[in-house]
């Protein structure tokens, strides 16, 4: 069956910015520029007659930050529980950095850091507990978790909390050290539900930079959001679903002065029969 993907404008180099990038010493992926890759993914729930996600195709590449966009009950969440594993799928495929989410998982899965948008931790670990708790799962060496613990840490504002436990962190603390967690590995795909919410207008801008530098370093990352703001400052493409299906695909690179408000306000317009 033929890819569905729809095409975008060519990609335009974003200049980079400094940040250190720790290779796990295992780390392997196949020869493809495609960090993820959906192609024509359908969900029906059993006890549905309709589908939660039809015909959905996209891509990620290295160094491209995707901003995935829709109202409430689109298919966001679905389409990201899928693509990290969680949800099982029958139709379509998924890969990570080429390789086949169901016909090989633990590779697929490696390659992948995922932010849930409820932020759930270990609440009886300590923060450096958990992040080092987080690497061995992904087999990160031991030069990545002091990273995380240390550098990682400080950049976040959450190294003076480390070793306090996390059940007596604030939600924005939480949200935090779950970020560790997920990239403690540096993973080749970063994937963050919502990640922006309950965070202060600092942390905010912290984790936008970081997000744009983690790209430009060999790595791709995919969020959703509703801060229509924050996806245009951040994201190279932006992935609109409504219904299930793709809306549209917009390559927001060279688009000086373009209201991505006022587009996907359009793009959800309901006209009168």
């Amino acid at each position: 069956m033929a890819s569905k993907v729809k095409k975008h404008e060519d990609p335009q180099a974003e200049p980079s910015q400094e940040i250190k990038v720790i290779q796990s010493a295992d780390a392997t992926e196949a020869n493809t520029p495609h960090r993820l890759q959906i192609v024509n993914y359908s969900k029906k729930y059993s006890r549905s007659d309709y589908y939660a996600t039809k015909d959905v195709s996209f891509t990620v590449d290295c160094g491209e930050v995707v901003g995935l966009v829709g109202s409430n009950g689109a298919g966001k969440s679905t389409i990201i529980k899928a693509l990290t594993g969680i949800l099982p799928f029958s139709e379509g495929s998924i890969s990570i950095c080429g390789f086949d989410l169901i016909k090989q998982p633990e590779q697929a899965k490696s390659l992948i850091g995922y932010v849930p948008d409820d932020h759930s931790v270990y609440e009886k670990l300590t923060g450096r507990e958990y992040i080092n708790y987080m690497g061995s799962l992904y087999k990160a060496t031991k030069e990545q978790k002091q990273y995380a613990t240390d550098t990682l840490a400080k950049h976040f504002e959450i190294d003076h909390a480390l070793d306090m436990q996390i059940a007596n962190y604030s939600h924005g603390m939480r949200q935090k050290i779950c970020i560790l967690g997920a990239i403690v590995h540096q993973p080749k795909l970063w994937v963050l539900d919502e990640p922006m919410v309950g965070l202060d207008p600092q942390t905010m801008a912290l984790l936008r930079k970081y997000i744009r530098n983690y790209a430009d370093k060999d790595h791709a990352v995919l969020f959703s959001s509703h801060n229509l703001d924050t996806v245009q400052k951040t994201c190279d493409k932006v992935v609109f679903i409504k219904k299930g299906t793709i809306a549209s695909i917009v390559d927001l690179r060279g688009k000086v002065g373009f209201d991505l408000d006022a587009y996907f306000m359009k793009l959800n317009e309901v006209k009168d029969k």
